[in-house]
């Protein structure tokens, strides 16, 4: 025990000695080299800290940057990468593309060099550029789908449309017809797919990959978009690849051949932080990096329906680590998720970053399977004032910040808008069984522009499965709008068990600001819902235990029903002291079992206007509910950042 003891005090009154790396500029190093770098400088001094610094500029990479164990830092010695003074450097995983030539109709068209790969993405002068598609706005509709079984759970799907919708695919030769991609949007999912035989003058086509899930079918809702053929390279700023490897776009007014930077994607991830259980990477720094251009190319066998899709991996791709932060930094131009801490990650922060223009969605954490470990869960991560925004661009079913089975994580303070499908989801488990999913805060965020019409059954904020401890407080919902069904801003789903939502502003969702599946024993008290299209609040299935506590709520509306769904005259849940009111004056009764509330005006300051001050002579002091300041919910920091978040509203 002495010796013990005398080693760490030996150590640690040993002078530590800082060392620098620089980065890019004229004598520096690249990132590769920087990492073998610390790899040296970890080996011979372990407990010293290291910085690297690095230069304005884009590093083109040619393989993702990889962390081991051998990179860590150690408690208040890490490695510490930070942008030069005044800069704003690039990990970029793409390739530029020049040389241009005029062609037919306006078109330019550029043949691919042999090293650049085949890619399903491209950005031009920053922008992602849409891949030639029909219709160009929205989607067409199927009219029926049959299916016959194949082996190896393989199905042909033989899908019936409008022959009027599929004329333009006429034009599509055998050979270009092997690159056409479809995609499907189904409830809460997609599913891409190659098509195997099309018959646009019968309005008919087929494809071949798993069979349909019976409670998420292919049917007469779904929406249909192909991509990648000629024909549909018919709107400025589109662009396709040809089956002999030409590139051809249609410049947008203004463009010329040599005025464009144009990128297309050679990496799908950027950065892998892969420890180990027994030597996890640790105590590692990102401050201002921008991890730009990584991209994602569909396989032969397409996509298959996942909700959020859960399977996709991240442009920064992290297991067993502890204690990185990054901080200031960029993650946009991807054909994944942004971020995922995914087995065995603990105490890791994201804070005051910006994800956009994201192939899927932006933060993630835990895993999708129960670890064999409870201490191999990840867990304690805080996502704390960034800005998720434009995400679902390759995946439509992404999320904008994901918890699997982790617990005791924080996402505070972000901005999270303009997605197809749910803002925040916490928790992977259908029904009562284990979860590791607990404790979670979810605080201050704003989520807005939630859907988009595209998919159904979301909400600004999901949760599923036992979830005891979770509280989800103080955010500010708005504008969630779903294609048919579920559009929700507060939405317990399957099992959610032990959540308290309360202190949350909703406003303008289109199936109500708050939906509970089935579940058990959440608490919905002291928030304000308001405006919902359909109904405002919706239960659907009842169960023999106390499902939810609805008290202490002020409900608004303009028009139709209070409640929704199938569970209120079976379910046992406990309604009291709440307040409501809808806008004619007319008295819709209280919910079943409803105690001590009142209908009445509750006398914001101008709701309509978006000032939810309530006056001093509100009733709704009369109820107990305690007002709470919304407008503290989204990002802080300086007005550049501030104003940053306003501008995706």
């Amino acid at each position: 025990m002495w010796g013990v003891v005398f080693l760490i005090l030996t150590i640690s009154s040993q002078a530590a000695e800082s060392h620098v790396i620089a980065v890019g500029g004229d004598k520096g190093v690249s990132p590769h080299q920087a990492l073998e770098e610390i790899a040296r400088i970890r080996l011979a001094h372990p407990l010293d800290p290291i910085e690297v610094v690095v230069a304005d500029g884009t590093y083109l990479l040619d393989r993702p940057l990889v962390l081991e164990s051998k990179h860590s830092g150690m408690g208040k010695m890490p490695v510490y990468w930070k942008a030069a003074a005044g800069a704003r450097p690039v990990m970029s995983g793409g390739v530029r593309l020049k040389g241009f030539a005029p062609a037919d109709k306006g078109t330019w068209q550029l043949r691919l060099p042999a090293d650049v790969p085949v890619f399903d993405q491209l950005w031009i002068n920053g922008r992602r550029a849409p891949r030639a598609r029909h219709p160009n706005q929205g989607f067409l509709l199927m009219k029926s789908v049959t299916e016959v079984p194949l082996e190896k759970e393989r199905a042909r799907q033989t899908v019936q449309m409008s022959p009027q919708d599929l004329a333009l695919l006429g034009s599509i030769s055998p050979a270009e017809q092997a690159s056409v991609q479809m995609l499907a949007y189904h409830k809460w999912d997609n599913t891409r797919r190659f098509l195997e035989s099309m018959d646009p003058a019968n309005g008919r086509l087929t494809t071949v990959g798993k069979a349909m899930k019976p409670w998420n079918r292919w049917d007469a809702h779904t929406g249909v978009v192909f991509e990648n053929f000629h024909a549909a390279l018919d709107q400025p700023g589109e662009w396709f690849v040809d089956d002999k490897r030409v590139l051809h776009y249609l410049p947008l007014a203004g463009e010329t051949p040599d005025s464009v930077e144009v990128i297309a994607p050679r990496l799908s991830q950027l950065l892998r932080i892969q420890g180990t259980p027994e030597k996890p990477v640790t105590d590692h720094y990102w401050n201002g990096i921008r991890f730009l251009h990584a991209g994602w190319v569909c396989p032969p066998a397409g996509f298959e329906p996942q909700q959020a899709a859960a399977s996709i991996e991240a442009v920064i791709q992290v297991d067993h680590a502890a204690r990185l932060r990054f901080e200031n930094c960029e993650i946009a131009h991807t054909g994944l998720y942004g971020i995922w801490f995914r087995q065995n990650c603990q105490h890791n922060v994201v804070r005051h970053c910006e994800l956009h223009d994201l192939g899927a969605g932006g933060l993630r954490t835990g895993t999708m399977d129960l670890p064999a470990m409870p201490q191999q869960v990840s867990a304690f991560q805080t996502f704390d004032n960034n800005i998720i925004t434009r995400t679902g661009n390759n995946f439509p079913c992404a999320v904008g910040v994901w918890i699997g089975h982790s617990g005791d994580n924080t996402i505070s303070h972000n901005e999270v808008s303009h997605m197809p499908y749910t803002g925040i989801s916490v928790g992977w488990r259908w029904g009562y069984d284990r979860s590791e999913a607990k404790r979670n805060r979810i605080e201050g965020n704003h989520i807005h522009h939630i859907g988009d019409g595209l998919l159904s059954d979301m909400g600004a904020v999901y949760t599923l499965g036992p979830s005891e401890g979770t509280i989800i407080t103080g955010n500010h919902i708005h504008h969630v709008v779903s294609y048919t069904y579920g559009g929700w801003g507060l939405y317990n789903d399957e099992g959610s068990t032990g959540i308290v939502m309360e202190n949350n502003l909703v406003h303008h969702t289109k199936s109500g600001g708050y939906h509970q599946h089935y579940g058990k024993e959440n608490i919905i008290r002291n928030n304000i819902l308001a405006f919902a299209s359909e109904q405002q609040v919706q239960y659907t299935r009842a169960e023999k235990h106390l499902s939810f506590r609805f008290t202490g709520n002020i409900v608004l509306w303009e028009k139709g029903p209070l409640i929704g769904g199938g569970g209120w005259k079976q379910g046992l849940i406990d309604a009291s002291k709440n307040l409501y009111w809808r806008m004619d004056g007319k008295d819709p009764g209280p919910l079943p079992g409803e105690k001590e509330s009142r209908f009445a005006n509750p006398h914001f300051t101008d709701a309509a206007g978006g000032d939810w001050t309530l006056t001093d002579d509100s009733p709704a002091r009369a109820i107990g509910f305690a007002p709470f300041d919304w407008r503290k919910a989204g990002v802080y920091g300086t007005e550049e950042w501030k104003q940053r978040a306003g501008r995706q509203r």
